[in-house]
């Protein structure tokens, strides 16, 4: 049955609307990042620079620990990241392939997991910490950014494994490959992109956490860029030009790997969210 033109429009206009809405925030932190003072405080809006400036973007640059704050963020995210997709890689395998007892509770541990709030378990977690003697260390917020990605990860990953054939497996056993062999040559080219996907999730998830370094590190030097951002906003005032430049280099990492991974990245979303 054919549609008509009005029947098409409203979901058109709706997906306008609703990419407008999303689309304008991220427009206007870029353009203030690069307007002048004046512009940024003038009563009435300016929605393009009149002059563009890169004052904002050097003076959040010239923030005190800054290089170094953007080596614990790529340490801590991309060290929680690979940790967590090396054992929720063996995990999901042995989840989509293997029947064994309390299986199912395992699974639905999982889900639990990724439902409850992590931020209930703070009080613990920094008693845990400072009794081991590990605060302003960037062990602890590793290993704890990588238990709050695992369950995604694992149930992501384990709907694309079992969506493998299994036979593509046997194949390779019968032509002479161990399990182990199978896994590598076989079944690890075929999750490229259920890894995308849940690395992608990691990332930003590791990348935009606040509370957790807030609490445990003080020292400037074993922060990372989260705090940086909050430090243009003093008892004196916003400066809202160099927030919003902070900001943007904030996010290009993740619009960077988000552009990079972006198809694989969402068939393994959608592929690991309807098979299995």
């Amino acid at each position: 049955m054919k549609r008509s033109p009005l029947a098409r429009l409203w979901p058109n206009a709706t997906a306008v609307v609703l990419f407008i809405g999303f689309a304008f925030p991220v427009y206007w932190m870029f353009t203030t990042a690069f307007k002048p003072t004046s512009d940024i405080v003038s009563e009435d809006p300016v929605w393009f620079p009149t002059a563009a400036t890169f004052e904002h973007f050097q003076k959040a640059v010239d923030a005190d620990n800054f290089w170094t704050l953007v080596g614990n963020s790529l340490t801590v995210t991309v060290s929680a990241v690979v940790l967590s997709l090396v054992i929720a890689l063996l995990a999901s395998f042995a989840l989509a392939r293997l029947r064994f007892k309390g299986r199912r509770g395992f699974l639905v541990t999982f889900m639990i997991a990724q439902m409850a709030p992590w931020e209930v378990l703070v009080i613990a977690i920094y008693m845990l910490v400072r009794d081991g003697d590990m605060l302003n260390s960037l062990l602890p917020l590793t290993l704890f950014y990588m238990v709050m990605v695992l369950p995604f990860t694992i149930l992501t990953l384990r709907s694309y494994v079992a969506a493998i054939p299994k036979e593509l497996e046997e194949s390779a056993m019968v032509d002479g490959c161990t399990r182990t062999q199978a896994f590598i040559r076989v079944i690890f080219p075929l999750l490229a992109p259920g890894l995308m996907a849940t690395s992608l999730f990691g990332f930003i998830t590791a990348w935009n956490e606040f509370p957790l370094v807030l609490i445990l590190n003080k020292d400037p030097e074993a922060q990372t860029l989260p705090l940086w951002l909050s430090s243009f906003q003093t008892a004196f005032g916003d400066d809202w030009g160099a927030t919003m430049a902070a900001a943007s280099l904030f996010a290009i990492p993740i619009l960077l790997l988000f552009l990079f991974l972006q198809r694989k990245a969402v068939g393994g979303l959608t592929s690991g969210a309807v098979k299995g």
